[in-house]
């Protein structure tokens, strides 16, 4: 017989239906906010306005769901809306005080996350504020992070390993002439957990070392990509920038100052566990109290970072369920029109994009030919190979 603990935990993955419904919900909702916060996303909008947008919409669609559960079911946002321009890298996410706005041209990166009953669907996707294709290096960086992802979908696969995906993604930029920036972590999700311990590095390098691991059937994974045009090295330059903690729940502390303890207590009682923006505390003695608890190592902070000036910046992030009869990738939204000027030549690139993503073929198994420019299907339900030709980003349409 199985104890309850052995049977909880063996309930908890994709082997249980009811589990895969909840990652499927979560992402369902999350591709939804990304489209609303896209639609939102216009020359002179203030950028706060918008993140406050896409959460409020999570809040709202994830209250509407397992309303009636026997026992009450956690749900809402697991990574607060971030809207990072141009060299900007990740995690922009303002306090309401802020005035920052959106203009004409900008490459504009959406990130947000969603969870129900702890179960996490991560998405971030990159939208230029223009009309018509983009080309140039802007379109260059965009198609090779959508290409790098492309190639790290087929890659995330029971039987290979992290360092697999590590490489190539490095290989895909490098052929649109981008590099792949570092310190992005690639996190196994499990629930309530959005940085499992197995672990995809952006880029290998003598100080980010992490254990070699294995993908498993059953595993889930949010699979994260930024390219730059610049050396993908950001930088952080101002720590008043971050807003987005994460409770450090192995940790404690007895806190000096009284502001410290109240919004501790805050935080611990409405954001245990998920990733949250210092917007949803009280802006004044949040500011106070925040920085002891930094200090103390009780929240992680997720900081703003930045490529020099001129640098353009694409980020793609996916969630991906490595079910039995293959790769099913959750979250995603349909790029522009993109004309880089690097197309993809290497042939182990080629080979990469022409593997499928599930493992049993259905019907006739006929491969589509997508001309460049076409509009194939939407990568979500492409268990067809990527026709290398298309141009880095019509793959995704």
């Amino acid at each position: 017989m199985m104890s309850d603990e052995e049977r909880e935990e063996k309930e908890l993955d994709l082997t249980s239906p009811e589990v895969v419904t909840k990652y499927k919900s979560a992402a369902d909702i999350a591709n939804k906010a990304l489209q609303l916060v896209i639609s939102e996303c216009k020359p002179k909008a203030k950028i706060v306005d918008v993140c406050e947008k896409g959460d409020s919409f999570i809040r709202e669609q994830t209250g509407n769901v397992y309303k009636n559960a026997k026992k009450k079911i956690e749900r809402g946002v697991a990574f607060p809306t971030c809207i990072s321009v141009n060299n900007t890298v990740c995690h922009f996410s303002p306090l309401s005080s802020d005035a920052t706005v959106l203009e004409e041209g900008d490459i504009v990166k959406i990130d947000l996350g969603c969870h129900i009953d702890g179960f996490i669907a991560v998405v971030a996707h990159t939208h230029v504020l223009q009309e018509g294709p983009v080309t140039g290096r802007a379109a260059d960086v965009i198609a090779a992070a959508n290409t790098a992802a492309e190639v790290a979908l087929r890659l995330v696969r029971p039987g290979k390993k992290n360092k697999d995906v590590t490489e190539a993604i490095q290989k895909v930029a490098a052929s649109y002439d981008c590099k792949i920036v570092e310190g992005v972590l690639s996190h196994q999700l499990k629930q309530f957990v959005i940085d499992g311990n197995k672990v995809v590095l952006s880029v290998a390098n003598p100080e980010t070392r992490v254990d070699e691991a294995e993908f498993e059937e059953n595993e889930v994974y949010s699979i994260d990509i930024v390219t730059s045009t610049g050396e993908g090295k950001p930088k952080l330059l101002d720590e008043k920038q971050t807003t987005i903690y994460k409770r450090a729940v192995d940790r404690n502390y007895h806190l000096k100052m009284k502001a410290s303890r109240f919004i501790f207590s805050e935080i611990t009682q409405k954001f245990p566990i998920m990733p949250f923006s210092a917007r949803a505390l009280e802006e004044k003695r949040a500011r106070l109290g925040l920085v002891e608890c930094v200090n103390h190592d009780l929240l992680q902070p997720y900081p703003v970072l930045h490529e020099k000036p001129g640098d353009y910046v694409a980020h793609i992030k996916f969630t991906v369920l490595l079910m039995p009869n293959g790769s099913d990738r959750v979250t995603s939204h349909p790029l522009q029109d993109l004309q880089p000027t690097k197309t993809i030549e290497d042939p182990e690139i080629k080979a990469w994009l022409a593997l499928g993503t599930k493992t049993k073929k259905k019907g006739g198994g006929k491969k589509k030919k997508g001309k460049k420019g076409d509009k194939t299907e939407d990568s979500k339900d492409a268990d067809e190979p990527m026709d290398a030709t298309v141009n880095g980003g019509a793959s995704q349409e």
